[in-house]
């Protein structure tokens, strides 16, 4: 049976900066549906903030997407934070069913509306994680079972509304599924020839082409 190629959106989520956890650390975490269309541009939705730009939005980590079926796991697995586990609560932008790590490819083109998109790697978790779900070793959790979600890059900016369904358009690196990707770049033990390729493939961004450069370093060092 062919792989679908159209899904919906369950929602597309914008979120403002916000006081998070016992910290109160400013961050925009916490988004929330919007319920009409959104000028998609190169750095994002319209309106969405990030307050650390260091390590969150830019043009290469435009979007965010996470699995919606992933709640449901957390759900079962962290019963007493159930309520946390719904879509927008990962900070994501696009939140749909059927759609995953293992599905979900490197360099996969996306129409959204007027909007083109491509994956350009998957999200490293950060400590936002354990104070937006006040857990000490969320990011552990995550790091384990890879329900990390994954980034866009916006090709062409366009306007996308929560009614808009996610197209495949392109898929040129069918073999680099997220889940791949991510299993190569942080295995303890390195994949010299794996690591290499990635280095070479330039739909991954530029942050983590020069983690895999470090990586092949270190790994002719050892």
């Amino acid at each position: 049976m062919p792989t679908p190629t159209s899904f919906a959106l369950l929602a597309l989520n914008s979120g403002r900066i916000r006081p998070l956890g016992r910290e109160g650390l400013p961050s925009g975490i916490d988004k929330r549906p919007l319920d009409g269309p959104v000028q998609v541009t190169r750095t994002g939705l319209a309106g969405d903030e990030q307050a650390d730009r260091l390590h969150h939005g830019g043009p290469d980590k435009a979007l965010h997407h996470y699995p919606a079926e992933h709640y449901e796991s957390w759900r079962s697995e962290l019963p007493a934070k159930a309520a946390l586990f719904v879509p927008g609560a990962f900070g994501e932008n696009l939140s749909t069913h059927g759609l995953t790590e293992d599905v979900v490819c490197l360099g996969d083109v996306w129409r959204l509306g007027g909007a083109i998109l491509q994956v350009s790697q998957g999200r490293q978790p950060c400590r936002r994680l354990n104070l937006r779900f006040d857990l000490p070793d969320m990011i552990e959790r995550v790091r384990q079972n890879g329900r990390s979600g994954w980034y866009y890059r916006v090709l062409e900016p366009g306007l996308a509304g929560p009614a808009d369904r996610l197209r495949l358009v392109e898929r040129p690196h069918p073999e680099w599924s997220v889940r791949r990707l991510t299993d190569v770049l942080f295995a303890p033990v390195p994949d010299r020839p794996a690591i290499a390729t990635l280095v070479g493939l330039s739909a991954l961004s530029g942050s983590w082409r020069e983690r895999a450069a470090r990586r092949l370093i270190e790994a002719a060092g050892a």
